[in-house]
């Protein structure tokens, strides 16, 4: 068995950067690894999925061009040159991420599986074939989560794609139906509809993006629609069925009537689930909660001191900088000696559907349920300078605010740039920068972050 001050199980968004950190500041340091350097974000999740958006962003411009004077006659595209160019940029990032952690002093990287066996002490089945035996007084979990994939009648059966099968496609699907109508599965049908798949979405709920305000789910259906994907909304997939000839059927209820639809691929994009259970974890004591996973405190250390839960394989938000903030947490409680704490954090997002959806803090809809007093500023792009002079007048800013204290409380905007955007807002929010005092400031002519003085000029003090 071998002694350890800090073992990292995942070198993930958190766990990479924690596990160089940890070494640098003198702590003989583990991190276990069972497929690739960089976790999601980089091998499955941002860097190839965003690559491949620039790539369908391309096609839609090209093919829409017309209105701004430029026609093009004719284009193709090169999915297996997509492929490439995101494949090369995934390598690029992982192999510069593990050779970071391969020359740093004080610290082992090792390539396998790792399994509690009994308090603070771990097995890892090496990739190579051999195992070893760990030990330290300070463990971190960044395993992450994969794509959960529901029971449903026959889906075993017709070989569906998931959020990173889908990105190893070297054939443009005919039709592409995806189950699940949110973030993920959103920008993928997109993507695919501009490569020249036809696209048909099946959401559950009542509409797409469920979480967000009514008004965002309205008006990112109907930018889908213009693009001619197909969008089933209170609708339950029940069955798929693998047809001669590679075809498959799938049987749906919609609004509680049973409907068809053939089509040549299926995306699966309904949620992740925690990877927790290979972890072993009743051999150390640590509690997971009903999905599988694990608890944490404010400071994410589970219900076993010293031991901590870092991103996705944790409950709350799933993304990367969500985790990449967990490891300055941990890092900086640690060895700096702060106080610092999970709670109250802003939980900023994008979705990159094109327009970008961005948001931070609350809604309308939570503003609603918690009783909050508030006024809403809202701008349609077609009010935007920048927007009318690029050509894409897509989508709003809106921003929640508190009428007394002129505070900023959420901002959503769905728009070109609408992340970037979002961001200048956050900054207000972390700086306590009231709507009243954005409506006068003097922003570089003409942005898209300019408009936010017409919107906050929409309230009325």
């Amino acid at each position: 068995m071998k002694q350890y001050d800090a073992i990292i199980i995942g070198a993930g968004q958190a766990g990479g950067p924690l596990a160089k950190k940890l070494a640098e500041a003198g702590k003989k340091t583990a991190v276990i690894e069972k497929r690739w350097v960089g976790g999601t974000c980089v091998n499955d999740g941002c860097t190839p999925t965003k690559t491949m958006v620039a790539s369908a962003k391309m096609a839609y411009m090209a093919a829409n061009g017309g209105p701004l004077g430029v026609k093009i006659k004719s284009f193709s595209v090169d999915l297996p040159k997509i492929k490439k160019r995101k494949d090369d940029i995934v390598h690029k990032f992982r192999e510069g991420g593990q050779k970071g952690l391969e020359k740093t002093q004080n610290l082992d990287l090792l390539f396998g599986e790792a399994s509690f066996t009994a308090d603070k002490t771990i097995t890892v089945k090496m990739n190579s074939g051999r195992e070893k035996e760990l030990k330290a007084d300070l463990i971190f979990i960044n395993t992450g989560a994969k794509p959960f994939i529901p029971e449903i009648e026959g889906i075993d059966e017709i070989g569906y794609l998931d959020s990173t099968s889908i990105m190893e496609l070297n054939e443009i699907p005919e039709h592409l139906v995806v189950v699940g109508g949110n973030y993920i599965g959103l920008e993928f049908g997109q993507m695919f509809r501009r490569f020249g798949s036809k696209v048909t979405v099946i959401e559950k709920s009542g509409r797409i993006v469920s979480r967000e305000d009514e008004d965002v789910s309205q008006e990112l259906t109907k930018i889908l629609e213009a693009e001619n994907i197909t969008i089933h909304t209170n609708a339950i997939t029940t069955k798929f069925k693998k047809k001669t000839g590679g075809k498959i059927n799938i049987t749906l209820t919609k609004n509680g009537k049973e409907e068809k639809i053939k089509c040549s691929h299926v995306l699966m994009a309904v949620g992740r689930t925690p990877q927790s259970r290979a972890l072993n974890l009743d051999s150390t004591g640590v509690k997971v909660d009903e999905k599988g996973f694990i608890t944490v405190n404010d400071k994410l250390e589970t219900n076993v001191k010293g031991i901590y839960a870092l991103g996705d394989v944790k409950p709350g938000p799933a993304f990367t900088h969500i985790s990449y903030n967990d490891y300055t947490i941990v890092y900086r409680n640690l060895i700096q000696k702060q106080e610092l704490s999970i709670k109250d954090r802003p939980v900023p997002y994008c979705m990159f559907t094109d327009p970008q959806l961005g948001h931070v803090g609350i809604s309308e809809t939570e503003a609603k349920k918690r009783g909050i007093k508030y006024k809403v500023a809202k701008l349609p792009m077609t009010y935007v300078a920048r927007a009318i002079e690029t050509g894409d007048t897509r989508g709003f800013m809106k921003a929640i605010v508190d009428p007394d204290t002129k505070k900023i409380l959420g901002a959503t905007v769905l728009g070109p740039e609408g992340g970037e955007i979002m961001t200048v807002l956050q900054m207000a929010m972390m700086g306590d920068i009231t709507y009243d005092r954005i409506r006068y400031c003097v922003f570089a002519h003409p942005l898209y972050s300019e408009s936010l003085n017409n919107l906050f000029m929409s309230l009325e003090d």
